[in-house]
């Protein structure tokens, strides 16, 4: 049996993506929220089993993959946050890199020496990565619609990836995915007018409004906090608002806080993209904290750890 574990925002979905178009096979999808990342805790492989896992943190997921190792499967593992001590198995392969620019699509794209870039290029927008994201398309000979559309398509997945549960989301990953699947070009995806991207972009800007209304908690002149109402519409903005707040002032480090469903909350942390460093650092201090190093979160901060928390980002990002 073959098992695709795949993070559900643009990046693990465009991952995925780029490696059923070029290697098509029938598999289990296991995927969810942007935050559900501990996946394999859902996979009990069998031995010959193969178990693909893409967007993820290793870090996160070692006990997993050494019993899935264990039960005899099969891991093909390509990631770019926290990786942490890598295991060594025969039957284990990973394609993990960790630098701030680069995000697992095109990690994907490399292995797969360019066959569908235009989805890696969607992944590494979704992901703010628009440096990355405009170099790797350097070779397709795009113009600036095409990309500006490449652009909105990868921030409008990503932007369902977000929530406390799929009930937020407008579409639950694995059937975004399965809708993606049967377009080998995003311009394909695009050119068709499908009605599920007609809804994520009204979505999106509706629910962009209502957040651009709500005045920072914190701002300090290098660090601003947004606490962002307890309501879905507020739960589904929170990660896509804080890459959009910080292309509009990549000197700053933010922090967008929503109420999660167990009494407290979640925050989503940028970097400031001039210095893209330590968001995965510094959400690491919190038991529930992870991420990579120019964007990263808790799922779940105490409310009582809030100041504590507006403390230790002033600290990290504040002025030398």
């Amino acid at each position: 049996m073959n098992y695709d574990v795949f993070n559900g925002d643009a990046d693990g979905i465009c991952a995925l993506l780029q490696l059923r178009l070029a290697e098509p096979k029938s598999s289990v999808l296991v995927t969810g929220i942007k935050r559900d990342i501990e996946l394999l805790d859902r996979v009990n492989a069998k031995p010959g089993d193969d178990v693909t896992v893409l967007d993820i943190s290793l870090h996160k997921n070692r006990p997993h993959v050494q019993r899935l190792l264990e039960q005899g499967a099969r891991v093909f593992y390509v990631d770019h946050h926290l990786a942490g001590e890598i295991p060594e198995h025969a039957a284990l392969t990973t394609l993990i890199d960790t630098d701030a620019n680069m995000c697992t699509s095109l990690l994907v794209d490399r292995y797969l020496q360019g066959q569908y870039r235009d989805w890696a290029v969607v992944a590494a927008f979704g992901d703010n990565l628009n440096q990355s994201a405009e170099q790797a398309a350097s070779g397709l000979n795009l113009s600036a619609a095409q990309m500006d559309q490449l652009k909105e398509l990868g921030v409008c997945i990503n932007y369902n990836s977000y929530g406390s549960c799929v009930e937020d989301l407008h579409y639950p990953p694995d059937q975004l995915y399965k809708c993606l699947l049967a377009y080998k070009s995003p311009f394909d995806f695009i050119s068709d007018e499908h009605s599920v991207y007609k809804k994520l972009q009204a979505g999106y800007y509706e629910d962009l409004m209502r957040a651009n209304q709500i005045e920072p908690e914190y701002d300090n002149g290098h660090v601003v906090v947004i606490v962002l109402p307890d309501t879905i519409w507020a739960r589904r903005i929170n990660g896509v608002y804080g890459n959009e707040l910080a292309n509009k002032a990549p000197t700053k480090a933010h922090a967008i806080v929503t109420h999660n469903n167990q009494g407290g909350y979640q925050v989503s942390v940028r970097a400031p993209l001039v210095n893209k460093t330590g968001a995965d650092e510094l959400c690491s201090e919190f038991p529930t904290g992870g991420g990579r190093k120019g964007a990263a979160g808790i799922n779940h901060l105490p409310v009582e750890q809030l100041p504590d928390f507006i403390k230790r980002l002033s600290q990290k990002y504040g002025p030398v």
